[in-house]
């Protein structure tokens, strides 16, 4: 026997069915509905013509429900049920109880500016709400947003890809960093000449020993040693701290290593061009409630820093 063709049928006429269930009565039923009387006999009418059944027969002042009527009430009880649920969970998220996992596609720097203040946040306003940080590469932050295996992303999107929404967050620019006592520092102003000769070290994922400092100081026919290169951003203050190396690094990664009494922080003396730290995600997920949620916490968070 083939399945029903619910194309075919009103499925209002079963939340009438559950009414006429709890009220025992057309008049009431059709009150609660926001119906005219007969367009609640009208229902009822064809309720038992699907049905093949009376359902409801009036006996003394009450419509009572038939044997066929008290064995169907539970499945289509328990269907309406999961139809509200459904309904409602797409159009609310409640932070304080939800169990959502949510996966945030993240590069160790964002990760390290973002991350700790949203755990802080979220001890507060969702206490059981969880994360997965998930590093990917430019050229895949698209599908991985549209495959919904992460609901948004975090770094320099210069090129967003499309059916992709984008949010600037905050501004970043480069800044030097050298270990205490330094040499570089101790001879006062620092000039483009002095910054290139001096041994450096360089975050790149590239697997080259070329950034964007290079590019600048090829303008003043200055070329730098770099003595290490590296794909781990956040090794580099303890590297620099322990060595005579210095290296330009996002000035919000290394402030809090400033006030351990190992680093000294210096403005860089060539022209760098600062950058966006934006927040992507899929148009998909635009009216996500959930996904709502997690971009105004980031936001607000990026808004602090």
């Amino acid at each position: 026997m083939g399945l029903i063709d619910l194309s075919s049928i009103d499925l209002n006429l079963l939340v009438a069915f559950e009414v006429l269930l709890e009220e025992r009565s057309v008049t009431v039923a059709a009150q609660r509905l926001y119906l005219g009387q007969p367009a609640m006999s009208a229902a009822l009418g064809r309720l038992r013509l699907l049905f093949q059944d009376e359902l409801f027969i009036r006996i003394g002042r009450e419509m009572q429900p038939t044997a066929k009527a008290l064995e169907i009430a539970p499945g289509i009880s328990a269907a309406l049920h999961q139809i509200r649920q459904t309904l409602e969970s797409s159009r609310s998220f409640d932070p304080k109880t939800s169990e959502h996992t949510f996966a945030i596609g993240s590069s160790d720097y964002t990760s390290y500016v973002v991350v700790p203040k949203l755990l802080e946040v979220c001890r507060q306003v969702a206490p059981n709400v969880n994360f997965r940080l998930i590093g990917f590469e430019k050229d895949s932050v698209g599908d991985l947003l549209e495959q919904r295996e992460i609901d948004v992303a975090l770094g320099l999107f210069q090129n967003p890809p499309r059916q992709s929404i984008q949010m600037p967050l905050f501004q970043e620019h480069f800044v030097g960093i050298c270990r205490l006592g330094h040499p570089v520092i101790s001879q006062g102003s620092i000039t483009p000449e002095i910054f290139a000769s001096v041994p450096q070290a360089l975050f790149t994922l590239r697997r080259d020993d070329i950034g964007e400092i290079d590019k600048v100081l090829a303008k003043y026919d200055l070329q730098r040693r770099v003595m290490l290169t590296t794909p781990h951003l956040l090794i580099l203050p303890a590297v620099i701290s322990s060595s005579d190396l210095v290296t330009v690094i996002p000035s919000r990664l290394v402030t809090p290593f400033a006030y351990q009494n190992t680093l000294e922080i210096f403005g860089l003396p060539v022209q760098t061009e600062p950058w966006m730290i934006s927040m992507l995600w899929s148009k998909l997920t635009n009216q996500d409630q959930a996904s709502i949620w997690l971009r105004q916490i980031i936001c607000s968070i990026c808004q602090e820093i």
